[in-house]
């Protein structure tokens, strides 16, 4: 029986939303491992200035970023979706090995094969240094405030 990760395309918007917040959750959670079974065995990502090609390597890169993104917690919004493609905004907080805390910007664009494993995921972010004081994501969102955007700021 081949993989499968519902929902599936084509999205509707509740069917949009709950693959967010699944993702979401799912990133919250830094295992490389459980996080890449979200993706098509050949799937191709683009983050930043990376390119990668398949499970292995989205593995090995998520070891990697958790290992140096201390404390990572993660917030997603739908932005968009039309059939096997949805459209994110993302940030998240984390800080590094000399205690500098981090609040990430991004936006994402993601599409599925049929059974809803993500073939391709790219992603541009960006990164701004804040205070610790100023940090407004602490863990996984709690269940009452899914589907609920982000500030900006």
């Amino acid at each position: 029986m081949p993989e499968s990760r519902p929902p599936y395309p084509p999205f509707d918007e509740q069917s949009a939303l709950r693959k967010v917040q699944a993702a979401e959750d799912a990133w919250n959670t830094r295992d490389p491992e459980r996080v890449a079974l979200a993706y098509t065995p050949d799937s191709v990502w683009r983050n930043r200035d990376r390119f990668l090609a398949g499970r292995e390597e989205i593995v090995a890169f998520l070891t990697a970023k958790w290992e140096r993104e201390l404390d990572y917690a993660l917030r997603k919004s739908l932005w968009s979706f039309h059939g096997e493609r949805i459209a994110v905004r993302f940030q998240y907080e984390c800080h590094d090995t000399a205690g500098q805390w981090w609040r990430s910007y991004g936006n994402e664009l993601w599409e599925f094969d049929g059974n809803g494993l993500m073939r391709r995921r790219e992603a541009s972010i960006n990164d701004v240094a804040i205070a610790e004081a100023d940090r407004r994501i602490f863990g996984p969102r709690p269940e009452s405030e899914h589907g609920v955007d982000m500030p900006l700021q």
